[in-house]
């Protein structure tokens, strides 16, 4: 259906497409994962020039036409500066971002796979977090979300703490996952069952989880 519709989302990856659009991918509440032009937007005087980034969340008016999308307009209430001044936190977002347009699809309820990536992105910002246990979480719950993740491993010598962890991480709500810290060895464990499901349920490498596991 042709027309102006509303959408609430984030901008995934952008690419240029010609000398001055862009074509975004947007994960929104209402759509799932779509994809969406933005014509002018690489011109330096263009409105959409910053709100069609990486990171951005906000509100996008686009046109639905026949065959695609185009943003007329946004209003980016986050920009997540704080993860482009923060080269570390960076390639921990990009990751999370590639990780998003992996799991998701378009028309599909991702409704609280928006939610975990907004909170996981601000959660790389909070600097009482470490940002491997906020990937570690992250990476479990994505799982979770998308049924895949199988709860505690059965085998292996792991400490209560761990499992209890784990658990919570399963069950907890998005809002309530990044309220708490794990011992050194906790964290070891939490990456070494993570990597493991990731290996497991994952078919294709990840460009920017190659970088920030040599971080």
């Amino acid at each position: 259906m042709q027309g102006i519709t509303e959408i609430t989302g984030m901008v995934l990856k952008a690419e240029p497409i010609n000398d001055y659009d862009r074509r975004v991918v947007l994960l929104t509440k209402e759509r799932g994962k779509i994809s969406a032009f933005a014509r002018g937007a690489r011109k330096q005087n263009s409105k959409l020039l910053a709100a069609t980034n990486p990171f951005c969340f906000g509100v996008f008016k686009l046109y639905e036409g026949r065959t695609s999308y185009n943003v007329m307009e946004a209003e980016i209430t986050n920009y997540f500066e704080g993860l482009r001044e923060d080269y570390e936190g960076a390639f921990y977002g990009m990751y999370f971002l590639e990780v998003m347009d992996y799991y998701t699809r378009e028309n599909n309820d991702e409704k609280e796979m928006l939610k975990l990536l907004y909170q996981s992105l601000r959660a790389l910002m909070h600097e009482g977090l470490s940002n491997a246990l906020v990937r570690y979480i992250f990476e479990m719950k994505a799982m979770a979300f998308n049924g895949e993740f199988p709860g505690m491993p059965k085998e292996g010598d792991w400490d209560e703490s761990t499992r209890y962890t784990v658990n919570y991480i399963a069950e907890s709500t998005v809002e309530k996952l990044y309220t708490f810290t794990v011992t050194p060895q906790v964290l070891a464990q939490l990456k070494t069952i993570a990597d493991d499901y990731r290996c497991r349920y994952i078919d294709r490498p990840f460009k920017s989880l190659e970088i920030v596991e040599e971080l």
